[in-house]
């Protein structure tokens, strides 16, 4: 898909997940506070993930709406989904970690829910998402 990295972009190490794969097939870019990086945005933000992070073998696929987490695969913990706190201090980066990508999904969507609860309330207004299309 042109949209993801592309086989020679990522890390020898990394293959996408096949559920991570349907999910993108099937459109599902958006889950409340979490939207898949896509194109230049994904670019970037596994550029600045090397920069900041140099000792740790990320591969980022989804970035929270509401604040700097970002969803990453962690080449020191395959199979895993870390979720990492841009910019913060080297060390410090680490907010969350999930046994799998499925895991991870089945969290993101209950967020979903608590974020779209929010929403309609008036609270919680939504960004746009940042996809390039």
């Amino acid at each position: 898909m042109k949209d993801l990295l592309q086989r020679e972009e990522l890390p020898d190490w990394f293959t996408y997940p096949p559920e991570f794969m349907r999910m993108v097939e099937a459109g599902e870019f958006d889950l409340g506070p979490w939207q898949l990086l896509l194109g230049k945005w994904l670019k970037v933000r596994q550029e600045g993930l090397a920069k900041r992070f140099p000792d740790r073998g990320l591969v980022p696929f989804a970035r929270r709406l509401d604040d700097d987490d970002v969803a990453c695969w962690d080449r020191e913990k395959p199979g895993k989904v870390c979720i990492v706190h841009d910019f913060a201090a080297p060390g410090w980066e680490v907010r969350d970690e999930y046994p799998s990508f499925a895991s991870w999904h089945e969290a993101a969507r209950q967020d979903a829910q608590d974020y779209d609860r929010e929403g309609e309330d008036g609270e919680g207004e939504q960004p746009p998402p940042e996809r390039e299309r």
